[in-house]
């Protein structure tokens, strides 16, 4: 493997890439090249896509929220190609089958170029089986009127529309990496999801029930009415007791860290302390558990629409039988609560039981598995960290001044740490799933909304504190 890459490299060297800012970009520049990018993609979103048909479907309709995108749009693919190309990178890494040492320079440049290029390849991946399967149909008047009724044309079109946005979220991630503050794809997902929950506070449109889906409306409705209350409005006043204390638990526990403290060798009196996080790799793992899911999906869905079933049945874009159903993920009450009048799956106990189990645990193996990933593949593991501290003239005040020394003290902390914030936070995605929450977004997506943005607020104070005192800098790695 290390051979191909060696050949790959001028290719990987060359990849598409936005500017890396020369110097230090100040605060408020990184504030206005974060709001310019949010304005971007909320103008992205609703762009259709041209030439597609009102009756096509969306292969990714229950995964949306955490996908960051809109259905129909030119940003249809949303994050899915970015995080799919991370999932496969972090396996092979882990795997050993890459030997890359992002340490060095030549390092660092084979693997993003190697990410880039995986990136690509996964948006030509995700984008072809919704044109080839027939989830993304051409328009037949477009056909006729343009194309002489030639449909491959515009489906090639559609597919090449499909791709330009997945080039587009991809380079716009970068701008905000490079440029911004945080990552393209937490602002991404706290946007979409930041939408649905207001729609789903305050939306008035009426559901079958002749009620409005909003909480507030629904609530206002109901009670003038003098409808039963259990019955309209039962569920969802357990998905707003839900999203409050997911809000409030996992806020607490973003809070929750042992402080390794540390003192300047150089500047008496200098200390600081290092936090190691309850939540210590973020949530960001769940959402390679939950993409590696859809694209599960993905392939269940299409073998269904090509007339292979072995798999499992389909209702649209809804599993319904075989072991695609028992791997589809549980988003909301009515997937598992058999005894409710409401109960949408036409099981029986034991079969539902099942798939609680297995959903169970993939989110607290997949949890536990990608956190540790993520942190090896993060630069945050017990060495990087050790040399990040080492290289700010820091150290531990007991220990020996030297990385190895350093790297062991870490490890009695972060490798654990690790473990029991990824199980954590997959029992927490499972409870606020199945209970549901406000908004149409999973349980995954809420937490998920919650945990990135109380993250971006601390990033936001961490960048004032650069302001203030610019020799802060060299400790956080920014210069």
């Amino acid at each position: 493997m290390g051979e191909i890459l060696d050949r790959m490299e001028p290719i990987l060297a060359k990849m598409p890439a936005v500017k890396t800012p020369e110097g230090h970009v100040h605060f408020k520049n990184k504030l206005a090249w974060t709001a310019a990018i949010l304005i971007l993609y909320f103008a992205l979103t609703n762009i259709p896509v041209f030439g597609l048909s009102p009756e096509s479907q969306d292969m990714f309709q229950y995964f949306r929220a955490l996908l960051a995108g809109s259905s129909g749009s030119i940003v249809h693919l949303g994050i899915g190609p970015i995080v799919t190309a991370s999932i496969v990178l972090q396996l092979l890494k882990g795997a050993d089958l890459i030997h890359i040492d992002t340490s060095e320079i030549r390092g660092q440049i084979q693997y993003m170029g190697l990410q880039k290029l995986m990136i690509f390849i996964m948006i030509v991946v995700e984008a072809l089986p919704m044109i080839v399967g027939g989830f993304l149909k051409p328009d037949p008047a477009i056909v006729s009127a343009l194309f002489g009724g030639n449909s491959g044309a515009l489906s090639l079109i559609i597919f090449i529309q499909i791709c330009i946005g997945g080039v587009l979220i991809f380079l716009m991630d970068e701008v905000v990496t490079k440029w911004g503050i945080g990552s393209g794809v937490g602002l991404f997902i706290i946007a979409g999801i930041s939408e649905a929950i207001i729609n789903g506070f305050i939306n008035w449109a009426p559901v079958n029930d002749m009620y409005p889906v909003g909480f507030f409306p629904r609530l206002f409705a109901v009670v003038l009415d003098g409808a039963n209350f259990i019955q309209y409005f039962g569920t969802d006043l357990i998905a707003f007791i839900t999203t409050i204390a997911i809000f409030i638990l996992i806020v607490y526990v973003e809070s929750t860290r042992v402080e390794i403290p540390l003192a300047h060798t150089q500047v008496r009196g200098a200390r600081a302390r290092f936090p190691v996080k309850l939540i210590y790799a973020s949530v960001l793992p769940m959402i390679l558990v939950r993409v590696l899911q859809a694209n599960v999906q993905m392939i269940g869905l299409f073998l269904n629409n090509v007339g292979i079933t072995i798999f499992g049945t389909y209702e649209g874009q809804t599993p319904t039988g075989g072991l695609m159903w028992y791997l589809a993920p549980i988003n909301h009450p009515s997937d598992w609560m058999w005894w409710m009048p409401n109960y949408i799956g036409g099981h029986a106990a034991w079969e539902v039981l099942i798939r609680l189990g297995i959903d169970t645990i993939i989110m607290i193996v997949g949890g536990a598995v990608f956190a540790l990933f993520w942190v090896k593949t993060a630069g945050l593991d017990s060495k990087a960290v050790a040399r990040q501290i080492q290289l700010s003239g820091m150290s531990i005040p007991g220990y020996r001044r030297n990385p190895a020394v350093l790297e062991k003290v870490l490890d009695r902390y972060i490798p654990r740490v690790t473990v029991i914030g990824g199980v954590f936070i997959g029992i927490m995605s499972v409870v606020a799933n199945l209970f549901g929450v406000i908004g149409a977004v999973s349980g995954t997506g809420l937490l998920l909304t919650v945990s990135i943005t109380y993250r971006l607020y601390e990033q936001i104070a961490s960048e004032q504190i650069m302001e203030m005192y610019p020799f802060m800098r060299t400790f956080f790695g920014k210069e």
